[in-house]
Parts: C-alpha cells; structure tokens; sequence
C-alpha cells in the first residue's frame, strides 16, 4: 500500500509514493526470506544513496534486487554501508530480517531491511523515498532504479498526430517525437506550439520517472468537460530523454489519438 505526498527534495517540489512504514515493509521482508526475490544481480555501478547530508551507502557492489517483476531495488552489502545502525528490530522468530533505524545529524530512519539469513543474507535495503537522494555513478536516479533490462528510444516522426476530446481538436502536429518504452504503450510528444492553449489549464501535480526526470502536469477543460492530469511534459528531462524536453504529451487514455488519420487503439 502507498500514499502520495509532496514534498521538497533537491529535484524540487514532487508528488512522492511513500510506502507505509510497517505493515506493508513487513510483509515484504517475510515473503523475501520465505520466498527469496524474483531475481538478484549484482551491479558494476557506484551506487550511493545520501541521508541527511552523509552518505549512509556507498558501494560499487551492490544489489539489483528485483521484489516484483517491475523494476529493481538497490541491497548494500551491510558490511559496507557507511555508519552504523543504532537499533535493530528483528521482524520474524527466527531472526531473519530486522527494521534497522540509522540516525543521522538531524533525523533518522527506521524502515531499512537487514537481512541476516536467506538468500538475501548479508544485505540491506533503504527506502528510495527516505533517503534525500540516489546516485548512480554521478548521476542522480529518481523514484527508483532503472531496470538493466528496460530501455527508451525517442525517435522524431512526421506522422500526423490529432489529440481530440469531445470531437474538439486540441493538438495536431507532423513534427512529434514518439517515445517508445519496454512493453508499455508508445506516448507522443507535440510541440508547444501544436496545442490549443485554451483547453489547457494547469495542474499542481508533479511526479518523478527514473528514465525522465520530473514531469508537470495540466488538466483539460473541453466544453465544460474536465480530465484530470490528462497533459505533461518535462521541463528538464534527464540526459537519456533530452529530445523530448519542452514538449508536450498527451495521456492516451484519457484522450482520442489519432496517427495518420487512424485512431488508436487502448
């Protein structure tokens, strides 16, 4: 189970899924001990993660860990982090996996994972959203690691693009990008300026993609008709996603797309 907040991090203001700090990391660390993750691999990359202005990781021999079939987590050898854990609460009788409270200068943290037998013996996990930041290698991560096993191409395309609501145009474009993910739908990004501003309104939604950086988001008003959240874009996209930057992309769902006369199919 999550919850969404927004808060202040050094990405900026951004709407963050927060993971409730008990019942749920608990029956996550039981299944982990009594079923062993998905996958594990370990990563050639330095992977640290920054806690009240110390790095508490530090490591070019962490974990990917995959809990589900969706995207990895980093696990540090426990051996290796950086400062000490100042209580450890164990979570089953049989001593396999502890809540571990690290405390830094000015604040602490109760929800690391310790695992001490298992396969995941020897490692622990840190909550990505309490933590202040990620780093792999210099570069920052958001919202979770990348899957190794995923990837993102942007490519330019002439394709006519017609975003319709209500059988009202709200943007046509020849000259998009179409961003295609690992088994998720293609998205197409318009430019600005292929969009009728006056169904567009601003939104106070923000959330963070670790393949995208930080989008913001807009609702449209059609006729009185209002979709939520339905438009986004990315102002400062990461690296990776630079060609999409100050576009505008529409949530297929929400909309009608239409790509070269042919409407497109949930």
């Amino acid at each position: 189970m999550t919850t969404e907040t927004k808060g202040k991090t050094m990405y900026g203001t951004i709407t963050k899924r927060v993971p409730k700090p008990t019942d749920s990391l608990r029956e996550l660390a039981q299944k982990l001990v009594t079923e062993g993750p998905r996958k594990k691999e370990k990563t050639a990359r330095r992977v640290r993660v920054l806690f009240d202005d110390v790095y508490l990781a530090d490591s070019t021999s962490a974990y990917h860990v995959w809990e589900h079939d969706y995207y990895p987590y980093y696990y540090f050898h426990t051996s290796e982090l950086k400062m000490d854990y100042v209580k450890r609460e164990p979570i089953d009788d049989d001593d396999a996996v502890s809540f571990a409270t690290y405390k830094g200068p000015t604040k602490s943290t109760n929800t690391a994972l310790m695992f001490t037998k298992g396969e995941l013996k020897g490692l622990t996990r840190f909550e990505f959203d309490e933590m202040d930041a990620w780093f792999e290698e210099d570069q920052p991560i958001y919202q979770h690691p990348k899957d190794p096993y995923k990837r993102i191409d942007i490519l330019p395309s002439t394709r006519n693009i017609i975003v319709m609501v209500q059988d009202v145009v709200v943007a046509e474009s020849s000259m998009n990008m179409f961003l295609f993910e690992t088994m998720l739908r293609p998205r197409y990004y318009t430019p600005q300026t292929a969009v009728d501003w006056q169904y567009v309104k601003p939104s106070q939604k923000t959330t963070v993609c670790p393949y995208k950086g930080v989008a913001e988001y807009y609702d449209l008003v059609v006729d009185g008709h209002k979709i939520k959240d339905a438009v986004w874009w990315y102002r400062h996209p990461t690296r990776e996603s630079a060609l999409i930057e100050g576009m505008i992309c529409f949530y297929n769902e929400k909309v009608d797309i239409y790509v070269d006369g042919e409407k497109e199919q949930s």
